[in-house]
């Protein structure tokens, strides 16, 4: 299982640009919240090998802004399989390009279910 686990590890990488800035001058929340959901999707992919739907979201924690220029990473992990979920941990990793210090800024929890054609669930 953890070596399962381990290979759906799932990275992904962006910049934030001006254009994804609120009217505080950091990252809008609903951007990072889309690029969160999406890498825990693909986690959720990797690990099941099926087609998989997002039943919720638990414990969003903005912790630090992100700014315009930094580059983000994503990283999604596996850290519960129940019959038909699946619990994705989500983390949100920022770093300035004048530095190599990265630090945490968001982490969540994405739950996932399996579903078939029908989008009914199943088993995974």
């Amino acid at each position: 299982m953890e070596t399962k686990i381990n290979n759906s590890i799932t990275t992904q990488y962006k910049v934030v640009f001006s254009k994804m800035l609120n009217d505080q001058n950091n990252l809008f929340g609903g951007i990072a919240m889309k690029w969160m959901d999406e890498v825990a999707y693909i986690t959720a992919m990797r690990f099941t090998r099926k087609k998989m739907v997002t039943v919720s979201t638990d414990k969003i924690k903005f912790l630090k802004p992100v700014k315009s220029g930094e580059i983000v990473q994503l990283v999604g992990k596996v850290i519960k399989v129940g019959l038909a979920k699946i619990t994705i941990k989500l983390e949100l990793f920022s770093e300035q390009l004048d530095s190599e210090t990265k630090q945490k800024a968001i982490e969540a929890f994405f739950v996932f279910a399996a579903v078939d054609k029908n989008n009914k669930p199943i088993r995974i």
